[in-house]
């Protein structure tokens, strides 16, 4: 039976519960927040560059894809491949990026998409 003292509480200690990996990753987060909050340490950044011009041919071609093949492979619509290629559109800001990464790793962007 475990001691107790006079008003009745317990004298053991009590057992330190294991952390989850989560509550780890949780307070090394929280301990490196108040640490960048008080100037003690710096957080990695980055600055993301979107490209000004897309050039789709370029990159479809490098990847041995028809303008109907690359749409079907990346889920974009043909009709506006059509139109990038022909100079009679620009693609806008988020397809641009798409399109960036296309160029550098076409098949992650296959996997994501396939999921």
């Amino acid at each position: 039976m475990p001691k107790k003292n006079r008003s009745g509480v317990s004298l053991r200690r009590p057992r330190r519960r294991k952390r989850s990996a989560f509550g780890r990753r949780l307070l090394a987060g929280v301990k490196e927040m108040t640490a960048h909050m008080r100037g003690a340490a710096e957080l990695p950044s980055y600055e993301i560059r979107v490209p000004d011009n897309a050039e789709v041919a370029r990159i479809r071609h490098r990847l041995g894809l028809s303008q109907a093949a690359f749409a079907r492979a990346f889920g974009l619509d043909v009709t506006a491949i059509h139109a990038w290629e022909q100079g009679r559109r620009r693609p806008d800001r988020a397809a641009r990026i798409l399109l960036a990464v296309i160029a550098r790793e076409p098949e992650a962007v296959r996997r994501a998409l396939a999921a």
